[in-house]
C-alpha cells in the first residue's frame, strides 16, 4: 500500500466548523526516557522536533460533549504561543497548518486519530462575500 505513516489533511477537513483553545500549550512527556522524577520532553519520531500539546474544542455543533475536546500535538523547536484571545469570546479561536493524522486503535478498541501540526495561528479573516451578479432578463422576455 502506498499510504504509510501520518496522513496529510487540511484544517477545513478536520475542523470544518473551526476550533478553540481550551487549555495551555504544554510539553509532551517522553514516558520511556523520563525516570526517577526526571522529565524528558518527547521528540517526534520522523522529524526529531520537540512535541507540545494543546487541548482544543471542535466547533462542530453535532458532536457529543465527550467528542468535542481533542488534543493537538504541535511539532516546534520552542514552545508555541497561542493567538491572542478575542474580546467577547469565552474561548480563543485557532487554526493549524501542516496537519497530519495518524489512525490507531485506542484502549477501548475503537478507531481514533492522533493529530499533529506544524503551526498554530489566529484564524485567517474570511474573504469578503462575493457581490451578486447583476440580474439579466431572460432571453425572449421583456424586462418590465
Amino acid at each position: 500500500m502506498a499510504l504509510q505513516g501520518p496522513i496529510p489533511v487540511t484544517f477545513a477537513m478536520i475542523f470544518p466548523h473551526g476550533c478553540y483553545i481550551v487549555g495551555e500549550v504544554e510539553p509532551v512527556k517522553d514516558f520511556d526516557a523520563s525516570a526517577n522524577g526526571r522529565f524528558v520532553q518527547a521528540r517526534d519520531k520522523q522529524t526529531a522536533e520537540l512535541v507540545w500539546q494543546v487541548a482544543v474544542m471542535d466547533g462542530d455543533p453535532t458532536l457529543k460533549p465527550a467528542q468535542k475536546t481533542v488534543a493537538v500535538k504541535i511539532l516546534a523547536p520552542v514552545q508555541p504561543v497561542p493567538p491572542q484571545p478575542m474580546p467577547g469570546l469565552p474561548f480563543t479561536p485557532v487554526e493549524f497548518d501542516g496537519i497530519t493524522v495518524t489512525p490507531y486503535v485506542n484502549a477501548a478498541g475503537r478507531l481514533a486519530y492522533s493529530i499533529k501540526v506544524r503551526e498554530m495561528h489566529a484564524p485567517r479573516q474570511p474573504a469578503p462575500p462575493a457581490q451578486p451578479a447583476p440580474s439579466k432578463a431572460s432571453a425572449g422576455k421583456d424586462a418590465a
